[in-house]
């Protein structure tokens, strides 16, 4: 019975881990489902952004990594690179808030994500913040 019990909390917590939202200190979140990482800037960038008028997105097909910025969200106020939070292959870009900019302001962690990552390493999940810990950073001050 108790290894049954084992087998059934070791697949819930890895259905768990396949299906989470974690954040960086940069305000990228990442939403994860079997493999894929769906990634775009949070409700607090883009607050802090304004009104947003020019994104760029990656390539589908393009190889990225936490240090190399992979796209630009451009308001009236600022410019931001942005990072991919996970190593791998762009499989999805959101065209649609290319041609539709206020998606980003009207839906940042919904539709107005930036783009899809076919992570290679999960290990690379350990060192994102959940939404508790990224609340707390916000309240921190919010800086990287």
């Amino acid at each position: 019975m108790l290894a049954l019990l084992t087998r059934t909390a070791v697949r819930s917590a890895g259905v768990a881990r396949r299906h989470l939202t974690k954040y960086t200190k940069s305000h990228e979140w990442v939403k994860i489902d079997k493999g894929v990482g769906t990634i775009g800037i949070t409700d607090y960038a883009q607050s802090s952004l304004g009104d947003v008028v020019y994104v760029e997105v990656p390539e589908v097909g393009a190889e990225v990594t936490p240090e190399e910025p992979v796209g630009v969200v451009e308001s009236v106020k600022s410019t931001s690179d942005i990072f991919s939070p996970l190593t791998g292959t762009i499989v999805d870009a959101n065209k649609e808030v290319v041609g539709n900019t206020k998606l980003i302001n009207k839906a940042a962690e919904t539709d107005g994500w930036l783009f899809k990552v076919k992570f290679s390493s999960e290990a690379e999940l350990d060192e994102l913040l959940s939404a508790a810990e990224y609340k707390k950073h916000i309240a921190d001050g919010g800086d990287h």
